[in-house]
């Protein structure tokens, strides 16, 4: 009896353990602010940059497009270095790297220079990306691992929907530079608190067995480089150069996959390739980020054209999604803590597609409502979802592999949102007719046809993420024990 009441008494985390691990979430939450708002925060700085230094837009996008492909290209293999050099020292130089590079983008006196320190810049977020999912299984009890990523996800909403109008007021009152300088501060306080908070934990003993995969690594990163300048050149519309990019992408999956076979210590094991599990949650992921991206680059047509809104109004209506998707994952992490990973993926998938459905009936005669309550639903599944997924797959993952899974989830989100403001921008121009009238003469009735027949594409890609789900769910209910003591549901 004694015994049996001690292990429940080591159960209940002390109060300082507590304590400690709430700081450090905390540090983590504000690294997950810093690289997304790097990432939104410099989209509205365009204008003012081509005014600046006297550059085209094709020249001055390379600003976004510099910070977005060291992400991709990098994130993971900034996960596998972690796993075996230590996740702390790496996310804390992820933090430092990134603050010093929004001081050389804020002092940057050449276009090259700044775009150069951007791709610095996005080194740091790409370590601060792949690293905070995986801390926080050491940082978090297992119970409360749903509340956390909720955090993180709401914090990763805030960040993108606090970017522009941070960055419209910055750039009004002291300049373009500030957009940049304003992350200098802010990331000073994650590195202190990241330094002050995070745990120490030894490398593992299988991470230690080999060197680092330099040629995969390599490999990978020329792989997603190319299929991301594929998907970003030319603004939607494919010529031989984009053909080719994806050719080469094709041929360096083949090479990567090739070279993880026969090496000793490859950047991702061959087996998480043979892992059903993860591999349906990464495509989820990359779908999901497919479908989301289309409110973001084919709402702004439709409220403006259709509706016949204002820049400022527009503007205020699209800040619904994201600031639903801040608010409702902090409520999703509860939700998966009380009724499991699966089970509320599946729930969120089939509200991002009845939102997403809601989205493609959308009629003039409706107005701001008809865009703003079929968001709105989506934007409560997308949230249930991320959460739910990061919960599932990271829980699951041994220690010595959090690191680089944390960086392939981030990835799949990171190529999902690449392709879906192109493919999603295609498949609007072309049903609107914009592709051959041109945006500036985008009728309301095209823009709404534009709006319909893609929002009935992203449905369809919704309800595959969702049987996607259901297997996953399926096969996870077959692998769990009868007398397991895994959270369910009532």
């Amino acid at each position: 009896m004694a015994i049996a009441e001690q292990s429940r008494i080591e159960l209940i985390p002390a109060p300082d353990e507590v304590r400690s691990a709430g700081w450090a979430l905390a540090s983590l939450s504000l690294a997950t602010l810093l690289s997304s708002l790097g990432t939104s925060i410099a989209s509205v700085g365009l204008p003012s940059l081509m005014q600046a230094f006297g550059a085209s837009f094709q020249l001055v996008q390379w600003v976004v497009l510099a910070y977005l492909l060291a992400i991709t290209t990098l994130i993971v293999s900034a996960g596998r270095l972690a796993d075996m050099v230590g996740r702390r020292p790496l996310l804390l130089c992820g933090i430092a790297l990134f603050t010093a590079a929004s001081v050389l983008c804020g002092l940057a006196p050449t276009l090259w220079l700044l775009i150069a320190a951007r791709a610095v810049q996005g080194l740091g977020a790409a370590m601060m990306m792949a690293l905070t999912l995986a801390f926080v299984g050491e940082t978090v009890a297992k119970a409360k691992t749903g509340s956390a990523m909720g955090l993180l996800g709401a914090m990763s909403s805030i960040g993108t929907t606090l970017g522009p109008s941070l960055g419209g007021l910055l750039i009004a009152w002291l300049g373009w530079r500030a957009i940049f300088l304003v992350n200098v501060p802010l990331g000073l306080l994650t590195f202190i608190l990241a330094y002050r908070t995070l745990p120490v934990r030894k490398k593992t003993t299988k991470a230690d067995g080999g060197g680092f995969d330099g040629i995969g690594t390599t490999l990978l990163a020329l792989t997603l480089a190319a299929y991301a300048l594929a998907m970003t050149l030319g603004r939607g519309s494919f010529g031989s150069l984009n053909i080719g990019l994806l050719i080469a992408a094709a041929v360096g999956v083949l090479l990567f996959a090739l070279v993880e076979a026969r090496i000793a210590n490859p950047l991702i094991q061959p087996a998480k390739f043979r892992d059903n599990t993860l591999n349906a949650s990464l495509i989820m992921s990359l779908v999901v980020a497919t479908v989301m991206m289309a409110t973001l680059v084919v709402a702004p047509f439709y409220l403006s054209r259709a509706l016949g809104l204002n820049a400022a109004m527009v503007g205020l209506v699209l800040s619904t999604g994201p600031l639903v998707s801040s608010l409702s994952a902090l409520a999703a992490g509860r939700l998966v803590d009380r009724f499991g990973a699966h089970r509320m993926m599946v729930a969120g998938l089939f509200s991002l597609a009845a939102g997403t459905f809601l989205m493609s009936l959308t009629r003039t005669e409706f107005g701001i409502a008809g865009y703003v309550v079929p968001i709105t639903v989506t934007c409560i599944g997308y949230a249930l979802f991320q959460t739910s997924n990061n919960s599932a797959v990271m829980g699951g993952v041994g220690t010595d592999q959090r690191g680089v899974v944390s960086g392939l989830l981030n990835l799949a989100r990171n190529l999902g949102l690449i392709t879906g403001a192109s493919v999603m921008g295609a498949i609007f121009a072309v049903a609107s007719a914009g592709g051959q009238a041109g945006a500036s003469v985008l009728t309301a009735a095209a823009a709404t046809r534009g709006m319909q027949v893609t929002f009935q594409t992203a449905t369809g890609l919704a309800l595959v993420a969702l049987i996607l789900a259901l297997l996953s769910a399926r096969t996870a209910a077959r692998r769990m024990p009868a007398n397991s003591s895994a959270v369910k549901g009532p």
